[in-house]
């Protein structure tokens, strides 16, 4: 039997799993470690028995943010390894934390940060910023949740836009950021980084009509090559943000030479393994030098395997 067992952290909704994260299963199995999917809150499940904790599909976390916070006080109060660590996940959590990136040098999208408990007019505030297209989200989410593209002096959809931001600011702080043309244009690069390492990247288009790039919104995902400049910022993203980390992945698009980073993405990132057959391997051995080596410290990630 195997000395080590691992759970892949999961929701309720992927029980076994997404597609994209099978390959990592079986590459843990060959490595002699028992791996399985464990949905995070099933109160049934003792996490004790586990080494160790990857999280990997709880991609309902934004639903219930303090339900998730306090899962990973458990496993910090069990002793249970967690990866990416607690700490880690918590700074990336909210994504405030692009303010931090901006303040060590990382080219971020402009961002009007908006606190809840007032009703501000969403014209008024994007014409003091001389945005006329722009999208509206919550500071914690995922998959485009309550994510919504607005339009400043377009009378009919002055109403829907207004009522977007209040429906965020119901619930948490928001963030009204300028469309990003290139996103229709070229399309949101997405950098992956495994172990420490670049392990491959991809560029995701929207379907026409569309501004969201999420394959479950119908957007298009392909493995490119990232020009060096491009794939150097990213990793200097990577590394500005909190670690140690097991994976990152950083969410930018081009605009000339500069990456202008949308996201780093910490907790649950799709990891895009069915694009580099590579990578399931290259994360699986990751998990297991960290198995052997409880505390690591990440080094910066290098040019790696492309």
């Amino acid at each position: 039997m195997s000395p080590y067992r691992v759970a892949l952290a999961t929701c309720s909704s992927l029980r076994e799993l997404p597609d994209d994260d099978r390959p990592l299963l079986g590459e843990l199995w060959t490595l002699g470690i028992h791996a399985e999917p464990a949905v995070w809150d099933d109160a049934s499940i003792d996490w004790k028995r586990y080494d160790a904790v990857v999280i990997r599909s709880t991609w309902d976390y934004h639903l219930s943010p303090a339900a998730f916070l306090a899962w990973l006080a458990r496993l910090e109060a069990l002793g249970v390894a967690l990866w990416n660590p607690a700490p880690v996940v918590r700074a990336n959590a909210d994504k405030s934390y692009l303010r931090k990136l901006e303040e060590r040098g990382v080219s971020i999208v402009p961002t009007l940060w908006v606190e809840p408990g007032g009703r501000p007019d969403l014209e008024e505030l994007l014409a003091a910023q001389g945005w006329t297209d722009a999208v509206v989200k919550p500071v914690i989410s995922c998959g485009a949740f309550r994510t919504s593209r607005v339009k400043r002096g377009e009378h009919a959809g002055r109403a829907a836009a207004q009522a977007a931001l209040d429906e965020v600011l119901a619930h948490s702080a928001a963030m009204v950021q300028p469309f990003l043309a290139e996103i229709a244009a070229e399309g949101e690069w997405s950098f992956i980084f495994l172990g420490g390492e670049f392990s491959h990247a991809v560029l995701k288009t929207p379907r026409a009509g569309d501004f969201r790039v999420q394959e479950d919104h119908g957007g298009r995902t392909e493995p490119r090559v990232p020009p060096p400049a491009l794939l150097a910022q990213a990793r200097e993203a990577a590394i500005s943000g909190p670690g140690p980390w097991l994976y990152a992945r950083v969410d930018g698009v081009r605009r000339g030479a500069e990456l202008v980073v949308i996201e780093l993405e910490l907790i649950e990132p799709c990891l895009y393994l069915k694009h580099s057959p590579p990578a399931a391997r290259m994360l699986a051995e990751a998990v297991k030098a960290r198995l052997l080596k409880p505390a690591p410290t990440t080094r910066p990630p290098s040019a790696g395997r492309a």
